[in-house]
């Protein structure tokens, strides 16, 4: 990112993609961590945690994962779409457990002796359920189902609903009220006040390396503040776009006009429901009209006077994957989720151009560098579907048990060319050799899942995850053990013969 040495950063501090090195513990975020952990390991039933979108639940949820004690198992089901069998195919798993064929009940009691027996091994489940607002009614009823399993004394799955604030409306309907009666605590991500974004834009800033005094004017806080409505992924997204503007301006500080630009370039809507409260920014129809003009202005005049060409792309960000082709100058990684038409701005006196200097590449810069004939060249090379398919099955054959890879996307069998296509958009932030490509089946259904990496302990893998970012819309990566895809069954690819590993087949869960 060009920013970075100008403001004495080590890395880039308001990247939208959940990086627990950057969890805020304030405006409440710390305790909401603590007493969810605190639920969980005291068998509290169903928790839920709600909040806008934006407002940092994944973030949350990234923390617990690792913040919880090592007796806990967690079953994360980012998909909210699955009916009420698949929920339970998913989670039986994801505990190794092969359910055999039949519905409901039969399905039930098979789960439940599972869990009494990692019960009596003195572990927890708890399953970790992403975008609960979206569920079908019969799945929500299928989560009030498994919240009875218990021993005499304990409840022997524990089970934690993020979603949206429509989750809650629909838990206030008669139909679900047996659900919502069962919830023993409710959690919600509240938007930040004012005085909590200064302390976050300086939180994110300490994180990522900087030792200076605040960057941030007081009217710079309150416009982003204002703009924002208080969510930290908006504020984030202003943030970014007004360092960008600071340095293509050669300024040391962010003051009201490089944030009026990063608002007019975000294009934000006012949250549905919230009115025309303090946090709604005033200007709203000016943003729609003059888009990313004043920011490409200022970088273009930054670059007359220092002979830097820094200039603001409007194109999707890299980390959903979109390849662009190169442009005449060399594109600025922007966080815009939604790109504006420009509009033209005043055209100054156009200097001589200079050779454009190089720059040192950073992770950000290299995910949106357009590929060179020679990466073109190893992107046709790439394996097929059949020897990715066979090549994971080696892999399988070799790898621990106690390895953990990135699940990148699960999907119908019959979509193998939503995998070829998924690999393809993201071949400039993978590398080939580390995608895989298994089968399974999930309540009777064929699935194809893409996975990447294989690395030696859990924090090595939340390590890489978070260089990966949200590789694209309908991807949630999330960490899995290699044990997991193993599970009873004929068609059996066993693990190496170590100490400790368990033979199991290769019949992996979505």
């Amino acid at each position: 990112m060009m920013y970075l040495e100008h403001f004495g950063l080590q890395q880039a501090p308001f990247r939208i993609t959940p990086h627990t090195e950057f969890f805020f513990a304030g405006a409440n975020r710390g305790a909401t961590l603590e007493a969810l952990i605190y639920a969980i390991t005291n068998d509290e039933g169903i928790v839920k945690v709600s909040g806008e979108v934006g407002s940092g639940k994944t973030m949350l949820c990234r923390m617990l994962l690792e913040k919880l004690p090592e007796n806990v198992e967690t079953v994360y089901l980012a998909n909210p779409m699955l009916s009420r069998d698949e929920i339970l195919y998913a989670i039986a798993a994801e505990l190794r457990l092969d359910l055999p064929a039949g519905q409901g009940q039969l399905l039930l009691r098979a789960l439940q002796d599972r869990l009494l027996e990692v019960y009596a091994a003195g572990r927890q489940i708890v399953v970790l359920i992403d975008e609960a607002h979206a569920m079908p009614p019969d799945a929500l009823e299928e989560i009030r189902l498994l919240s009875n399993l218990e021993s005499s004394r304990h409840k022997l799955l524990q089970i934690v609903l993020f979603g949206q604030p429509e989750l809650d409306q629909r838990l206030h309907e008669s139909a679900m009220r047996q659900l919502n009666d069962r919830i023993t605590h409710s959690f919600s991500l509240e938007p930040l006040h004012r005085r909590d974004v200064a302390a976050y834009l300086m939180f994110r800033l300490r994180a990522a390396g900087y030792r200076g005094p605040d960057l941030f004017s007081r009217r710079a806080v309150k416009l982003i503040s204002r703009s924002s409505e208080g969510l930290t992924r908006r504020i984030n997204i202003l943030a970014d776009k007004a360092l960008l503007a600071a340095f293509a301006a050669g300024r040391h500080e962010v003051d009201a006009r490089q944030v009026r630009a990063a608002i007019r370039d975000a294009q934000f809507q006012p949250i549905a429901g919230r009115g025309f409260g303090p946090w709604v920014w005033p200007a709203a129809a000016a943003v729609a009209m003059l888009g990313v003009a004043t920011i490409a202005y200022l970088a273009g005049s930054h670059s007359a006077g220092s002979g830097a060409q820094p200039q603001l792309a409007s194109q999707p960000p890299a980390a959903l994957g979109t390849v662009t082709a190169a442009p005449a100058a060399p594109p600025v990684e922007t966080t815009a989720t939604k790109p504006a038409a420009p509009v033209a701005p005043p055209t100054p006196p156009t200097p001589p151009t200079p050779p454009t200097p190089a720059t040192p590449a950073t992770p950000a810069a290299a995910a949106v560098a357009p590929q060179s004939p020679a990466a073109t060249a190893v992107v046709a090379r790439t394996p097929g579907l059949a020897q990715r398919l066979a090549a994971s099955e080696e892999w399988l054959r070799r790898t621990p048990d106690s390895h953990y890879f990135i699940q990148l996307l699960m999907t119908d069998a019959g979509s193998q060319r939503e995998v070829d296509d998924f690999i393809a958009r993201n071949s400039t932030l993978l590398d080939p050799r580390l995608v895989r490509v298994y089968r399974s089946r999930l309540a009777g259904r064929e699935r194809l899942g893409v996975i990447y990496g294989d690395y030696s302990s859990r924090e090595e893998a939340n390590a890489a995850l978070a260089t990966l970012g949200e590789i694209s819309p309908a991807s949630r990566p999330y960490v899995r053990q290699v044990s997991r895809l193993r599970v009873g069954g004929p068609a059996a690819v066993p693990a190496p013969a170590t100490e400790g590993n368990k033979n199991h087949a290769l019949v992996p869960k979505s």
